[in-house]
């Protein structure tokens, strides 16, 4: 099932809705065989774990690291 698409003058290309929906993913992985480009949706932990994240407040790398390194400390003494 082919699918048209327009490359902007920034190299943007808009992946067409029908191909999403075949895709079922919001992260592709792009390889170029000769002249032809071939898109491959992307099934990773990250994408399991952005789905477990949707509506959860984001907390910054900084955060995270002190209270891993606060976790680490108290198991130490």
């Amino acid at each position: 099932m082919p699918f048209t698409a327009t490359i902007t003058s920034k190299g943007q290309l808009s992946i067409p809705r029908e191909a999403r929906k075949v895709l079922d993913s919001n992260t592709v992985e792009i390889d170029v065989v000769g002249n032809t480009l071939v898109i491959r949706a992307v099934r990773s932990v990250a994408g399991a774990l952005a789905k477990y994240a949707e509506g959860k407040k984001p907390v910054s790398m900084g955060k995270i690291r002190e209270k891993v390194w606060s976790e680490v400390a108290s198991e130490k003494k």
